[in-house]
């Protein structure tokens, strides 16, 4: 075994990765207080194609020299908009049908191994703050919570987890050469 070279995994330019086809993923960041946080967090997000990251409430937006410095160029690949609160932007995404998941411990959230959307559902996965979670406003827009299960003493994952650990699972779950290829 040997490790690839740089020159040989095929990355593609800026301009290439702008004209891809995304996947139907919107990720939210709900009041992130860490900018090295949201920087990775554009950096998972490249790597999964989604669509668009929405910063809300207090979360830092770019440029910024913290957020670049985990992003590594993300920053200019995923399209990205800030808003004062996902109350903002709720309807519009309902209307154009997006469904919005929280990544949360709630009365109502569902392990995420029991999380089986389809290929051709929308979703906005909104993940919060990293002390106290999503905000009420974004509570209250949900369609539904989910919960990433844990086994030891603490109950909580560092915000890059969790984002890294949902969109692996949902592109488990809904990428068609995924699951044909047995991976």
């Amino acid at each position: 075994m040997k490790k690839t070279k740089i020159e040989d995994l095929k990355r593609i330019e800026i301009s290439q990765f702008k004209k891809k086809k995304k996947r139907e993923v919107i990720v939210i960041l709900d009041n992130l207080r860490s900018l090295n946080n949201v920087g990775s967090c554009f950096r998972t997000s490249d790597a999964f194609l989604i669509k668009k990251i929405y910063l809300v409430g207090i979360t830092g937006s770019p440029p910024n020299k913290d957020i670049d410095r985990t992003a590594l160029g993300a920053t200019e690949s995923i399209e990205w908009e800030y808003v004062s609160s996902i109350s903002k932007i709720e309807k519009e995404l309902k209307d154009n049908g997006w469904k919005i998941a929280l990544v949360e411990q709630t009365n109502e959230s569902i392990d995420l191994k029991y999380f089986n959307p389809k290929s051709d559902e929308k979703f906005a996965f909104v993940f919060g703050n990293e002390v106290f979670g999503v905000s009420e406003d974004s509570l209250k827009c949900a369609d539904l919570a989910i919960e990433i299960p844990q086994f030891g003493t603490k109950h909580s994952f560092n915000i890059t987890v969790s984002l890294g650990i949902v969109l692996w699972d949902h592109y488990n779950k809904t990428t068609e050469v995924h699951k044909e290829k047995g991976a």
